[in-house]
């Protein structure tokens, strides 16, 4: 085989260059082992392909040197040795290559140490580190080295292009200096791109933090939905053995046997009731059929009442031996349907308020039952129930006492406040009016406008107002935010709150549920729900 026939057969499709370490893919193809690692490791995870014939492989494969192939490389490398590069050459040596020192614009040639101590020293003659472009380095007009730099042109110029007209006049500094004016250009925009990289790579980690939360939250809420179906099942299958007990306790097989004796007893009262009928049938029959009429008038007439009488009898105790039966026959049906109705219910139950919102949200919630208002916080322009659940606009104004705990003009804080925890609670409101419900910080001012729902950075509200249109929207610290407005059979909301993970939102109660908005905060005191009645029928109520 010829030496360059042999050199193509063992070079490298990646590197170009006689194989090292080489390793054979199942497709057939061989490359160095480094070279088709670094391949692999610059292409995307999971993608890892031949650069040769760009076969695919699912798994990474595990490489095999090829000996024969690597006997050969070396056999062939030993038998044909590279000539070392020596760089760029001195350009009048004739007879030995010697590696040049420095080249000459004036001159257009490399020097060697040598050469170099004995050339001229003169401005005309500018050394500069060994090249082999000469071309780009003069100008292609006048043949001068090109020692400016225009910078209204932008252009790299020679002495005599400065002189002419094309460039007289203009800002004209030497090479050096305008090499280093952009060099700093590039150190600012190097900087930039620096601290561009440097908060890419902060974004990048804060998305795959992000990523990883959301992962572990699926997970967590994976399992709570696992487990939540499980206590159903576990619930269901309790009910269906305390149903099973309940038809058990009634003794079915033991009532079947009772049934049993006791139709037989009818059975043979009725049969002996049946030779009776018989004899008296046949007595009648008798006197029916005499032609005589003194006989026939003069037979018993006792045997008909004793008939009729028996008839009657029989029929009243034939009714009360069906009943006795049935009675025994039947199960107590209605205890089983009570049974399982309740059990369904309890379960239901349990359950109901999960169903009515995403299971992300509840699972895990305390639902904040015991909810009532602070009437000592409630302004004299609103009402509250008397269970403490509603408030209400009020015309007429309110004779409570002035406190500092009591808002000027128509809010109400609730009792209880929330200072950890995941909490909810449900609320109901009026068709019109103008209205808001939230949360909010005790140590919201009681006076002012600084002291409405979300006028301020104490409280976080949601409601309805006629400013906008009768439009709903959410505010906090006095930005205000737009939302869709909800069915019109839509009156009642959800509002839940995650105290360490700073979330309060708001669900709309409708069918699909649907999420309003949801303020991210970090909390920094107790929480109370506050309550704003603005006006017009407003009403708010909890459950």
């Amino acid at each position: 085989m010829a030496s360059a026939d042999l050199r193509d057969e063992l070079t490298c499709s990646i590197c170009t260059d006689i194989y090292t370490n080489p390793v054979t893919l199942t497709c057939g193809h061989t490359f160095c082992r480094l070279c088709i690692t670094r391949t692999w490791d610059n292409q995307e995870e999971r993608e890892y392909s031949c650069s040769e014939c760009r076969h695919r492989f699912r798994v990474r494969p595990e490489l095999q040197r090829n000996l024969r192939m690597c006997n050969m490389a070396e056999s062939f490398q030993s038998a044909h040795p590279e000539q070392e590069e020596v760089g760029i050459l001195f350009t009048f040596c004739i007879h030995s290559p010697v590696p040049a020192a420095k080249t000459c614009l004036m001159c257009e040639a490399s020097l060697c140490e040598a050469h170099l101590r004995v050339h001229s020293n003169s401005a005309e003659h500018i050394l500069i580190e060994p090249t082999t472009s000469l071309g780009n380095r003069k100008c292609s007009v006048h043949k001068n080295v090109l020692e400016y730099y225009c910078s209204e042109d932008a252009a790299c110029i020679c002495v005599s292009c400065w002189m002419d007209a094309e460039h007289r006049g203009h800002q004209v500094e030497t090479l050096h200096e305008a090499s280093e004016k952009k060099k700093e250009k590039l150190r600012n925009i190097l900087q930039k791109l620096i601290s561009q990289r440097e908060e890419a790579k902060k974004k990048v980690q804060s998305l795959q933090e992000l990523r990883r939360e959301v992962s572990e939250k699926a997970s967590g809420v994976t399992e709570e939905v696992t487990a939540l179906i499980s206590g159903i099942k576990k619930q269901l299958e309790a009910l269906e053995k305390r149903v099973l007990s309940v038809i058990s306790r009634q003794e079915v097989w033991w009532n079947l046997e009772q049934v049993s004796l006791r139709v037989s007893d009818l059975i043979w009262q009725l049969e002996i009731k049946k030779e009776d009928l018989s004899r008296k049938m046949g007595h009648i029959e008798e006197l029916c059929n005499m032609m005589d009429p003194l006989t026939v008038l003069q037979g018993r007439e006792s045997d008909s009442a004793d008939y009729c009488d028996t008839e009657e009898g029989d029929n009243e105790d034939r009714e009360r031996d069906d009943n006795k039966v049935r009675a025994v026959w039947d199960l107590d049906v209605g205890l089983i349907s009570v049974t399982l109705y309740s059990g369904l219910a309890g379960i239901v139950t349990g359950v109901k308020r999960q169903l009515h919102v995403p299971a992300n949200i509840l699972l895990g919630v305390e639902l904040a039952s015991d909810m009532l208002l602070d009437v000592n916080t409630a302004a004299n322009n609103v009402t509250v129930s008397g269970d403490m659940k509603t408030v209400s606009w009020s015309r007429i104004k309110q004779s409570r006492p002035e406190t500092p705990e009591r808002f000027q003009d128509y809010q109400v804080l609730s009792s209880r406040s929330f200072s950890s925890g995941r909490h909810y609670w449900e609320v109901e409101s009026s068709e019109s009016g103008q209205w808001m419900v939230g949360m909010a910080y005790r140590s919201i001012d009681r006076k002012g406008g600084q002291s409405l729902i979300g006028y301020n950075n104490k409280s976080w509200g949601w409601g309805r107002s006629w400013w906008y249109n009768n439009q709903y929207y959410v505010r906090h610290d006095s930005k205000d935010i737009e939302l869709p407005p909800p069915p019109p059979s839509s009156r009642r909301f959800w509002i839940s709150l995650d105290y360490e993970d700073g979330r309060l939102s708001f669900y709309e109660l409708c069918d699909p549920i649907r999420h309003l908005h949801t303020f991210t905060a970090t909390f920094t005191e107790p929480l109370h729900a506050i309550f704003g009645i603005y006006g017009g029928n407003a009403w708010l109520k909890m459950y």
